[in-house]
């Protein structure tokens, strides 16, 4: 039997065995929250909290010279995301560019979009994309926190976040009482959940939680069925106050829809296609990851904090799909194409370490902390892209989907080590009470080998050196830093500024091409500057922030005429203007609210000999905002209604093919049966809206879920 299976026989039963105590404790502490099953999105004192994001620092948002946004793990379940996808585009400025080749997960910030430019992390650990596909975590049932870093972020994370980070933040062993949270749904799509966690503390020096989250859907398109398994779990051991030893795992098993998108007919969605799924019927999209992760937590002395974590991931994935389809005007058929067999078996072995310290220097207070990165990731990647390309026609609206055609099988075809390490500083010091500095610097070595495997006409098989010009691997070494200020007049107003630099890979580290004129190519390098004000207001019933930010991308391939060589010379800029504002107006009644407008341009780019000087880059919409209004009429009842807009993006660089922007609004009711228990409605796109939230080809548009109802039981004790 499977650890995971065994995982989800554990959970349940501490979830049935402890279900007593935790209403007792629930009772004992019923002070300490206001309520159990009616939770507020509006989170106003959020500036006043420390981030692990912006900084290694312990500063709060208000300490920051930076835009950090927090995005609490109850608010998300509350609200009735299903995916971190979907709670992370409620933040200024982020958009969903994700589409089954990057795993679902990929984000557009400030500018820029994709795996390569905006970095994701889980426990502020860096996690290492093949081929710009990560697919790990997405079910925010063991979330505690969700971060986020605007603007460059390669000062504290490395590589790929020129556009900022994500940080997704589990849910951690609770010391102080037994909690135990349960929900289970049924919904449109004949769509189905049910979510259980429990932790507490074993005895003095040992804590523990446990999650496991199962799902499954028909889809909201043909053949569309998915379906996820979430398990973690976390012990920590502390035997005093100055030190602490958490253990965690988590594993995922996914099959998302193995929908690549809907064609247009003649430049237009169309009544009768636009929930057809023109993929193979045995089409194959599964994805395994599981982290397995040691912390180590100790203050040495006062003022003196050492941390390091430890980790081990590994990810397999499969894609085994026809992929591509345009429609065809002289036939009035749809052209599929593109069979791609893909399978990426991926390790990631790692460690952080941090020294943290507290101390004045010349009479001022002053905290400074220093560290390192360590990761070794390993790939087998394995494809079947000699195999016989599968081209056929089909009827738009009636077809036989057929089977994957491959003449010659999915199997390894290269192998990569990639190493990288790096030392990293970062310091506060203050001036004064209200005026303080901020700077950091990181040195990262990355270093690539690659090995592509040969078959031979005997059956065997051998690896060869893949890198041209003699090399036997790729090297980059990078260095970023940012300093910044913050002026703050009151406890509760800042104004700050800052410069900051940043590197986004060409293609994806691990993975690099042995093509011989791109690798004696650099990465991409960039810098930004930005200025804002954040405030606290109302006694706290209030928070608002105010951005301004030039972003500047240099560096990128470019190729002036058809004969002419690939040099690394074009550069992309983007500058914008992000606000914010939440307000609890009173008891009942609270609301939050963000939006974006940005400027995003190719300043010189030309490639084969067509320039694409001053248009927008791909999936990067100009405009984005989102409003949420949570108001409780009246005892244990609470209405919530979100509206999110996405202005039009273009889905490739000459700029032809537009994506119209949309309008989603969302909605729900929450009625607390009991202080442990209440029950949820929920309906997602209101107004059956359709829309794409990206493409995958130019005219091949991944649209949104249509109007679907969920209800649910929750619990909480």
């Amino acid at each position: 039997m499977e650890w995971k299976t065994i995982g989800f026989l554990l959970a349940t039963g501490l979830a049935a065995t402890t279900t007593q105590q935790a209403r007792a404790d629930s009772a004992d502490s019923a002070a300490e929250s206001s309520t159990d099953i009616i939770v507020s999105g509006v989170r106003p004192g959020a500036l006043l909290q420390e981030t692990s994001t912006g900084s290694r620092l312990g500063l709060t948002a208000l300490e920051m010279p930076a835009s950090v946004t927090r995005i609490d793990g109850d608010s998300i379940r509350a609200r009735g995301d299903l995916d971190i996808l979907s709670a992370v585009v409620r933040a200024p400025g982020v958009t969903s560019s994700a589409n089954p080749g990057n795993g679902g997960t990929a984000l557009a910030l400030r500018g820029f979009s994709g795996q390569g430019s905006v970095l994701q992390l889980v426990d502020g650990v860096r996690l290492f994309p093949v081929a710009g596909t990560i697919t790990f975590p997405t079910d925010p049932w063991n979330v505690d926190r969700i971060e986020l870093l605007s603007g460059p972020a390669s000062v504290l994370y490395g590589q790929g976040a020129l556009g900022g980070a994500v940080n997704i933040i589990t849910r951690s062993p609770n010391a102080e009482r037994t909690q135990f949270d349960a929900e289970a749904g049924y919904g449109s799509q004949n769509s189905w959940r049910a979510a259980a966690g429990v932790g507490g503390p074993l005895n003095e020096q040992f804590s523990y939680r446990i999650d496991a989250s199962y799902r499954e859907s028909d889809g909201y398109v043909d053949r569309g069925h998915s379906k996820s398994l979430a398990l973690s779990g976390a012990l920590r051991f502390r035997p005093n106050e100055n030190f602490s030893l958490t253990l965690r795992n988590d594993y995922g098993n996914q099959r998302p829809m193995e929908y690549f998108g809907t064609p247009l007919i003649d430049g237009k969605l169309v009544k009768g296609n636009q929930r057809r799924n023109y993929n193979v019927a045995d089409a194959s999209l599964h994805y395994r990851d599981n982290r397995t992760s040691l912390t180590a937590d100790w203050t040495v002395a006062e003022g003196i904090t050492l941390s390091n974590a430890a980790y081990r991931l590994t990810s397999k994935r499969l894609f085994r799909n026809l992929e591509s389809y345009f429609y065809n005007g002289g036939t009035g058929q749809i052209d599929r194409m593109d069979n791609y067999g893909i399978v990426h078996d991926q390790t990631q072995y790692g460690d952080q370490a941090t020294v943290r310290i507290n101390r004045p220097i010349a009479g001022l207070k002053n905290d400074l902390v220093v560290g390192f990165d360590a990761n070794l990731i390993k790939l087998t990647y394995s494809n079947d892209f000699g195999s016989d390309p599968q081209e056929d026609m089909v009827d738009p609206f009636a077809f036989d989907p057929g089977l994957f055609f491959d003449t010659q099988g999915i199997a390894p075809r290269y192998r990569t080590r990639t190493n990288e390490y790096s030392i990293f500083a970062e310091d506060r010091l203050a001036l004064t009470d209200q005026l303080s500095l901020v700077a950091g610097i990181r040195h990262e070595r990355d270093k690539v080998q690659r090995r592509n495997i040969v078959y031979n006409p005997d059956g065997s098989t051998s690896e060869v050196n893949a890198f041209p010009l003699g090399a036997t691997n790729r090297k980059f070494r990078n260095t970023t830093w940012r300093i910044g200020g913050v002026y703050q007049p009151t406890s509760n107003i800042s104004l700050y500024g800052q410069y900051s630099t940043g590197v986004d890979p060409l293609g994806t580290l691990t993975t690099f091409t042995t093509n011989k004129a791109q690798f004696v190519f650099t990465n991409a390098t960039g810098d930004q500057v930005e200025a804002g004000i954040k405030a606290v207001f109302l006694d706290g019933r209030g928070s608002a922030t105010l951005a301004a930010y030039r972003i500047v991308k240099k560096k990128l391939v470019a190729q002036r005429t058809m004969s002419s060589p690939i040099e690394q010379i074009g550069q992309r800029s983007a500058k914008g203007i992000e606000a914010s504002l939440t307000l609890q107006l009173t008891d009942r009644l609270g609301f939050d609210a963000n939006g974006t407008v940005l400027d995003a341009d190719y300043d010189d780019f030309i490639s084969g000999g067509t320039s694409y000087t001053g248009n927008t880059p791909p999936n990067v919409p100009e405009v984005s905002a989102n409003l949420s209004l949570y108001w409780t009429p009246v005892d244990r009842l609470r209405a919530t209604a979100s509206l999110r807009y996405v202005g039009r993006t273009f889905s490739d660089n000459a700029n032809d093919y537009r994506v119209p922007g949309y309008a989603v609004a969302d909605a729900g009711l929450t009625y607390e049966l009991t202080p442990n228990l209440g029950v949820n409605l929920r309906v997602y796109n209101l107004f059956d809206k359709d829309y794409a939230t990206t493409t995958y080809n130019d005219e091949q548009w991944i649209l949104g879920r249509p109007r679907s109802i969920d209800v649910s039981v929750t619990a909480h004790f």
